[in-house]
C-alpha cells in the first residue's frame, strides 16, 4: 500500500505520558513470550490510540504470499501445515512484505469467528470439507486487541489465553481437524468500574498496567494540542515526527535481535523468586514473566546484562495482578510489590507514588 493511500494512525512517539503502558507494550513486542498486557484504567486515557499506534510503528514482516496464517518463510514454528508441505515438496516459496497485523476482537464475536469454522459455501458448492480461518489465524505474528476484555465471555478469554500461551490454535469441526500457528501479543483493555476479570484469567496475562487520567493542566493542554494538530493535518504531523518513529522502530528491531544474548545473573533470579515467595504468588508465572520482562528491557536499552534497576522497573507490572486471591478484591496498585522488592533487595522505598521512576520510552 502506498504511503499516500495508507490511513494515517496517530504516531506512537507522539503519545504523551502513560510511560508504564508504552513500556509494557514495547517489551511484549520485543519478547512475545512475556504473555501480553492487560491495561485497565479510566475512559479516554489513550489506551486504544496507543495500541493502534504500536502496530503502525512496528517494522514490516516477511510472509508467504497468499497464506491466510501470515506464515514465516523461515521459521517452521510460524508456518501452516500447507506451507510446510509445500517446502517438503521442494517448491519455492513466494514471499512478500506485510505490515504487522493488528486484529480487533469485537465483544460480540463467537468462538467460530475467533477460532475458525467450516467453509459452508465451499462445502455446498464443491462438496468438500474446507476450513475457514478465524481471527486467531489473522493475528498470527501480530497483535490481537480486545477492548473491554472484562466484558468478554470467560470461555472466549480462556480460548484466547490458551492460544497466546501455546502459540497454536487447534480446531475440531464436523470431521475437520486443523492446527495452525497463532503466536500473537494479546492486549486487553478495560475500565475497572465495569467489572474485573476473574483472578484465574487475570493471572494468565503476562503484565498488568494501570492508566490514569492526566491531571496536570499543562500536560492536558499539550495532549489536546497534539491531537488537534494531527486531526487538522495528519500527513504534516506524521512527517514532523517521522525521525522519532524511525529511531524507535530501529531500537525495537535491534532489541529483538539482541534478546538471545541477554543474561540475567543467578543472584538476581533468586531475588525475583524471593519477591514472589514474599508476596505469596501462586504458581511460577510471576517468576517467569519478571525474568523475561527484565531481559527484554535490558535488550531494549542496548545491554546484554540485566541490572537490578531493570527488575525494579518491570516487577510491579509483572506481579501486582497476581496478588488478588478473591474475585471481590481489587487489583493491587503495586505498593505491596514495591515493598517486597525493597525488602529483598535491601533498598529504601520510593518517596513518591510508591513506584520507581520510568524513563521515557521514546
Amino acid at each position: 500500500m502506498s504511503s499516500s493511500s495508507k490511513r494515517r494512525v496517530f504516531p506512537f512517539t507522539a503519545v504523551i505520558g502513560q510511560e508504564e503502558m508504552k513500556l509494557a507494550l514495547l517489551l511484549n513486542v520485543i519478547d512475545p513470550r512475556i504473555g501480553g498486557v492487560m491495561i485497565m484504567g479510566d475512559r479516554g486515557t489513550g489506551k486504544s490510540t496507543t495500541i493502534r499506534a504500536l502496530a503502525d510503528l512496528l517494522p514490516a514482516i516477511d510472509v508467504v504470499q497468499g497464506d491466510p496464517y501470515n506464515s514465516s518463510p523461515n521459521d517452521p514454528d510460524l508456518q501452516s501445515s500447507e506451507v510446510r508441505q509445500f517446502i517438503e515438496q521442494g517448491e519455492t516459496l513466494i514471499t512478500e512484505g506485510k505490515q504487522v497485523p493488528m486484529v480487533d476482537l469485537p465483544l460480540g464475536a463467537t468462538e467460530d469467528r475467533l477460532c475458525g469454522t467450516i467453509d459452508i459455501e465451499k462445502a455446498l458448492a464443491e462438496g468438500v470439507r474446507a476450513f475457514e480461518p478465524g481471527l486467531l489465524a489473522k493475528a498470527n505474528r501480530g497483535l490481537l486487541y480486545v477492548d473491554e476484555v472484562n466484558l468478554l465471555d470467560d470461555h472466549l478469554v480462556d480460548v484466547l489465553l490458551d492460544s497466546a500461551a501455546s502459540g497454536w490454535n487447534t480446531v475440531e469441526r464436523e470431521g475437520v481437524s486443523v492446527r495452525h500457528p497463532a503466536r500473537f501479543v494479546l492486549i486487553g483493555s478495560g475500565n475497572p468500574e465495569e467489572g474485573e476479570l476473574r483472578p484465574q484469567l487475570l493471572d494468565r496475562f503476562g503484565m498488568s498496567v494501570e492508566v490514569r487520567t492526566v491531571r496536570e493542566a499543562q500536560l492536558r493542554v499539550q495532549v489536546v494540542d497534539q491531537r488537534t494538530s494531527f486531526d487538522d493535518n495528519p500527513d504534516a504531523f506524521v512527517t514532523s515526527i517521522q525521525s522519532k518513529q524511525d529511531s524507535l522502530q530501529q531500537k525495537v528491531s535491534d532489541a529483538q535481535n539482541r534478546l538471545k544474548e541477554v543474561q540475567i545473573d543467578e543472584d538476581l533470579r533468586l531475588n525475583i523468586s524471593a519477591i514472589c515467595g514474599e508476596l505469596d504468588v501462586d504458581g511460577l508465572r510471576g517468576d517467569i514473566v519478571t525474568n523475561r520482562a527484565s531481559r527484554a528491557l535490558a535488550a531494549f536499552e542496548g545491554r546484554i546484562e540485566v541490572s537490578e534497576d531493570d527488575i525494579a522497573r518491570v516487577v510491579s507490572c509483572s506481579l501486582r495482578h497476581r496478588l488478588r486471591k478473591d474475585p471481590l478484591e481489587q487489583v493491587d496498585s503495586g505498593d505491596r510489590v514495591i515493598k517486597a522488592f525493597c525488602k529483598v533487595f535491601e533498598r529504601n522505598e520510593p518517596s513518591e507514588n510508591g513506584a520507581f521512576e520510568l524513563t521515557s520510552v521514546n
